[in-house]
Parts: C-alpha cells; sequence; structure tokens
C-alpha cells in the first residue's frame, strides 16, 4: 500500500485550476485585498506540511506523512491513510478561490459562526504552516465564509469540501493489491478434504488441475472472480486483535492462497463465529487475517495491530466444495 507523494497531486491540480481560472475569467475590478482572488490553499504549505489537523464539531483528526514520504491516519491506530481521499481534499482547497473581503468588522465576523472547524497544515515540530477557520455557508448558497487565523478578516471563498472528522473514514480500507495477471497459483482450502490447487505457465495459459475430473477443465470464470474479490480485498471495520469475536473466528477459517509468478504467497484465511440456534446467537463478523511469505511486505506489519474484518458476501463468494473450481460435465 505505498502511497505517491502528496504534493504532485496538489502541483498538478493547482496547475490546471491555474489554467481554467485564467482561461474563463473576466476582467475583475482592483482587489482592495490582495487575497481577493488568490486560490484558498496554500500549495507550498501543503507540500511542506508534515502533519494535517482537522477539527470540527469538538472532534479532531490528525495525519501525519511517514519518513517515506506517505501519510499515516495517526487518529486510526496509525494505519496508512487514504491516499486519494487526502489527495482530493487537498485538491478542493487550492483550487477553491477567495471571491471577496466580507468584512472587517468584530461585530460582523462574530455573526459568520466562526468556531471550531478548522483546517490546519503543520511543520515537524507542530508549527502551522497555514491555517484557515470556517464559518457558516451564506445565505445565498455556495462557498463558506473563510478566516485566516490571527487575522480580523472575513472572507468568502467557493470551497465546497466536507471536513470528515469520522478517523476510520482516513484509513486507507484496501488491505491488498494484488493483479490477477500477476498470479500464477491457486490453492482453495476444504476443510477436511484438504485444499485443491490450480495453476498456469503464463498469464495467458489455461489453468490446469492436478488430479482434475475427466474431461471437466478448471472454471477460469470462477478462478477470475475469486482473484477479482480477494487480490483487491478491503476491509470494512476493525476490532482489538483479542477481540473475543476474532479469536473466536481464527478456529472457524476457510483458507486461500495465491503464489506469483513471482514466488510470493499470500495466504487469506477468513473466518467468523458460527450461529448458535439454542439460544439463538446470531454469527459473529468475518475476519480476516493475510500472511505474505516476504518477511518484510507491509501487510505482515499491519496485521499485528488490528483483527480487520470485511464484508460477509466475501466468505459467502468462495468455492463451497472442490467441484465448484471445474466446469460442469458436459
Amino acid at each position: 500500500m505505498k502511497l505517491k507523494g502528496l504534493a504532485v497531486t496538489v502541483v498538478i491540480l493547482a496547475v490546471l485550476s491555474a489554467v481554467a481560472f485564467w482561461a474563463s475569467r473576466t476582467p475583475p475590478a482592483a482587489a482592495d485585498d490582495p487575497r481577493v482572488g488568490r486560490p484558498l490553499g496554500d500549495p507550498t504549505a501543503i507540500e511542506k506540511a508534515a502533519r494535517i489537523r482537522l477539527s470540527d464539531q469538538g472532534k479532531t483528526i490528525v495525519l501525519t506523512r511517514a519518513p517515506d514520504g506517505s501519510w499515516r491516519d495517526t487518529s486510526y491506530f496509525d494505519l496508512p491513510a487514504d491516499f486519494s481521499k487526502l489527495a482530493g481534499f487537498a485538491g478542493d482547497l487550492v483550487t477553491a478561490r477567495i471571491q471577496r473581503l466580507v468584512t472587517t468588522n468584530p461585530d460582523r465576523i462574530s455573526r459568520l459562526e466562526f468556531k471550531d472547524t478548522h483546517i490546519e497544515f503543520l511543520d515537524a515540530a507542530g508549527r502551522p504552516l497555514w491555517s484557515v477557520t470556517l464559518g457558516k455557508s451564506p445565505e445565498s448558497g455556495g462557498g463558506r465564509f473563510v478566516r485566516f487565523d490571527g487575522e480580523d478578516k472575513a472572507y468568502l471563498a467557493n470551497l465546497s469540501a466536507w471536513i470528515d472528522t469520522d478517523p476510520k473514514s482516513w484509513a486507507n480500507a484496501q488491505l491488498l493489491d494484488l493483479k490477477p495477471d500477476d498470479i500464477a497459483k491457486v490453492e482453495v482450502g476444504f476443510g477436511p478434504g484438504g485444499p485443491v490447487a490450480v495453476a498456469r505457465a503464463k498469464k495467458d495459459a489455461p489453468w490446469t488441475a492436478g488430479g482434475a475430473p475427466a474431461g471437466r477443465p478448471v472454471n477460469a470464470d470462477t478462478i477470475s472472480s475469486l482473484l477479482a474479490s480477494l487480490g483487491a480485498l478491503r476491509f470494512s471495520d476493525t476490532s482489538d486483535p483479542a477481540d473475543p469475536a476474532a479469536v473466536a473466528a481464527q478456529r472457524h477459517l476457510r483458507t486461500v492462497e495465491l503464489t506469483s509468478f513471482n514466488g510470493e504467497t499470500t495466504t487469506i484465511a477468513m473466518g467468523r463465529k458460527p450461529e448458535e440456534k439454542k439460544p439463538a446467537v446470531p454469527a459473529g463478523p468475518v475476519y480476516v487475517f493475510i500472511t505474505s511469505s516476504e518477511a518484510n511486505a507491509p501487510i505482515n506489519a499491519l496485521m499485528q495491530k488490528r483483527a480487520f474484518q470485511v464484508d460477509e458476501y466475501i466468505i459467502a463468494g468462495l468455492p463451497q466444495k472442490p467441484d465448484d473450481l471445474f466446469e460442469p460435465a458436459k
């Protein structure tokens, strides 16, 4: 789950925004304030930021840049941050523009509802590089009143970004990024009957299986569906590894091993606490436990942080019996 640098995306968005703005604008009247007409967000501050802090309605989330340039969701167990969401949010700040100076009157400023909605880009020491407080939206609709911290000025910006302070929503939910074309072997466990392995010599070659039923080749569609489902596996929630439901899930696992052409094996085990009928107790959530044969693979370290839940349809979609891996008899 290696993330690209946030600065590259922000700079591209800023350039595209500037081109569109200057191509479509009409010559404005001379502005009394130098901020008017300029981008709300500061690309330089975004590029240099070591930490981002977002606050709204008494809640705060913190995202931190790691030494390798990736971003971590510090507020949610230091999981990798969702790069696409972060880049989109930063892009919204850069493409938004200050439309006008609204007022410098303290009494009028107090009526624009500048409370605890803050966006802050901080350096490694926690000092603000750029920060802004958001007020309410104008009654005419569109945009937000904004106030740069330390200034007795209120502006209107055409900002439509939403300040999401749910820590989990900033975490990158994608656990695996395995390309189907890279997989050479698939081994599906079926409990007491043992696993069934299918393999291919190269990506365009047919899947084959030792001991396959006579006249019944491997069902390529079934394998393709399995790879699509597991290769981009995403979590829906997390819990403490010692959670009783997670511990119980490990006693009822279905296992699939995916081996790439370069020899790396990813073991995906899923399970849940079974339903109990007397007394009636519903089945527990589905947990997934992933291990890579590469000791330094990020997924191995990630699995130590939390127990990861996945949607029920993932385990329900696994082949239920060996026969499901082969085409019907003709």
